[in-house]
Formats: C-alpha cells, structure tokens, sequence
C-alpha cells in the first residue's frame, strides 16, 4: 500500500492513505498543499538566517567556548541543516505532492529531516543535563564541565541520532504515480507491523526518555530554587525563564507530534471509520510544524541562556549599521568630488 509522503514534517512518518480510503483524506490534500508550505514557509525564512547568525556569532565572538556554548553551538548546526530539508518539502506540498528531484533526494532529505528533528531534541536534552549538574552540584561537576567531556557528549549525539534514523534509508523511496512522482515517507511501506515496531522503539529512545530526563532535571531545578535564599534574585527568575522555555518546546512542540503519529500509525492498521481516519489525518498534519517550531524557540534559547551572546549580537548589529554609514559616506564622496 504505497501512498505519498504525508507530509513534510512527517518527521514523523505518515502516509497519505488516500489510494485506500478513496475520498476519506480528500479534503487534507487541499490543507497540506496550503497549510504546510505556508507555515514551513515562514520557519525557514526565520530559523535559516537566525540560526547562520547564532553559528557566526558564536564561532567570531564568543571565544574561548564554554561547554554550555559547545552545546548551543552544535544545536544551532542541527537546527541550519534540519532547516535544509524545507524548500524540497515546501515545494513537494505545494506542488500537490509532486517529487521531482530524483528517488536519491528523496531519501536524502528524507533522512537528513528526521535526523536533524532527533539531534535536537538530544542536544537540549544534554543542555538540561548540564544546567541541571551546574546548578544542583555545583562542585562535583567540575570536571565535567571541561569542554572535552562536552565535545564527547555532542560526538555521542550526533552518532546515536545517525544510528536511531538509519533504518528509514531502507524504507523511504519514490514511486511514480498518475503523472506525478510522489515521495514516500516512513509508514507508506508495506510493512506496517514492522512500521509500528520501528516507530515506537524511536520514539521510545530518542523521544520519551529524553522527556523524562528533561523533566526530572527541571522539576529538581524548580523545587531547588523554590527552597533556597534570594528567591527572587535575578539568576533565578532567568532559570525559571529558561525551565519554562525548554519544557515548552518537550511538551507543545515535540509531544503531540509523536503521540499523533503513533496513533496516525495505528488507524492504518486498525478498522475505523473514515471519519476518524480523517479527523486522526487532520490532526496529525496541524501537529507537524508544531515539531518544528522548536528551531524558534532555540533562537530564544541562545538570547535567554547568555547575556554574552546578546552583547555579541548587539555589536554585530552596531558594526553592520556603521558599515552601511561608511558605504554612504564614501557614496556620497564619490558622487561629490
């Protein structure tokens, strides 16, 4: 039963089951071709020049590297790549489902979406960690917060997301249909059992245990800073600040995305209406840019952690403003010798 990808963000791996259910996902064909292009759209535009930003920013002035800053740093790459994947996505939705870059491309960014989605959500696990070992023990993680245990850990994630994604290689493909190519995601392989097994252990170990871990760490910051001295010092309220950010982008942004595409999975094998194909289809497709949405909320993320990045910002800012000037200046002499 092979469908088009159901959608870009099928970070998530859903299949249009629109050659089964006949005019059951009809009416999503007309969301997806306007609703995701529209909103990945507007990610790309910001996430892609605000994530190459932090990268300079951090790389030209913010040196020598903390080991918070070597997370950050590798976070912002993820976020730059996983933004890559967009205009191929964005075309192929706004073209109704329309592959035309080849069956290598397909998998390519097919592969490199879902590798990215999970690098991120390993990356800000390790930055939990971190906060949560500098605040909670502040002197038995000294030596922990030696950047080579930091350059270790980040190694760590990028090869156990290429590990956790590499399966999908085998699955994902294109196939041509009725005078289009269409771009196979994830769950339009045949195999659905072993779909379904393949998606729970991901989920499982790259998404719910980092939940879990994040959200221990946070709840043991929060009763930690609710108990001590000087509740409403300025170091505290930007630690609640950041615990409210990064829980925001575990359980609005990535949580419903995987829950829906478990279940997305499992209306595939299950009989059920068409109704509640549609309304699982329909919800599924609202929670993809919900998944990446993230890449907005680590651009808050590198300006609430550091008060050293935004002073280097400030001064890039400052420094492009006076090289304009200067360009004016020499504009004007040159047209007022």
């Amino acid at each position: 039963m092979n469908e088009p990808l159901d959608s870009l963000a099928n970070a998530s791996g859903f299949p249009d089951d629109s050659a089964a259910l006949g005019n059951c996902t009809d009416e999503q064909s007309s969301l997806k071709m306007h609703y995701l292009p529209i909103i990945y759209s507007i990610m790309f535009l910001v996430g892609f020049p605000g994530n190459a930003l932090a990268i300079s920013t951090y790389v030209f002035k913010m040196r020598p590297w903390k080991s918070s800053t070597i997370i950050l740093l590798n976070l912002a790459w993820t976020d730059l790549l996983y933004l890559t994947s967009f205009p191929f996505l964005i075309h192929y939705y706004a073209s109704g489902e329309n592959w035309i870059f080849g069956d290598f491309m397909c998998k390519f960014i097919r592969f490199g979406f879902h590798f990215h989605l999970y690098n991120s959500i390993l990356f800000l696990t390790c930055f939990s960690v971190f906060r949560y070992l500098v605040i909670i023990h502040p002197i038995s993680c000294f030596s922990i917060q030696k950047t080579r245990w930091t350059v270790v850990a980040c190694a760590g994630v990028w090869v156990i997301s290429l590990v956790a994604v590499m399966p999908m290689t085998f699955l994902i493909t294109s196939t041509t249909m009725t005078n289009r190519s269409a771009c196979l995601d994830l769950t339009s392989s045949d195999d659905l059992m072993a779909i379904k097994w393949y998606n729970l252990i991901l989920t499982a170990t790259t998404f719910c245990l980092p939940l879990v871990i994040v959200t221990l760490c946070y709840t043991t910051i929060i009763n930690t800073l609710s108990r001590g001295p000087q509740t409403h010092s300025c170091l505290k309220q930007k630690a609640r600040r950041l615990i409210a950010l990064l829980l925001f982008v575990f359980y609005v942004c990535f949580l419903p995305f995987h829950i829906l595409r478990v279940i997305r999975i499992e209306s595939r094998l299950l009989s059920i209406s068409c109704t509640m194909k549609r309304l699982i289809h329909e919800a599924y497709i609202v929670s993809r840019p919900l998944a990446a949405l993230n890449t907005f909320g680590d651009l808050l993320l590198y300006v609430v952690v550091s008060s050293n990045f935004r002073q280097a910002i400030s001064s890039v800012v400052r420094c492009r403003r006076s090289g304009d000037l200067e360009q004016a200046k020499k504009a004007s002499c040159s047209n007022n010798p």
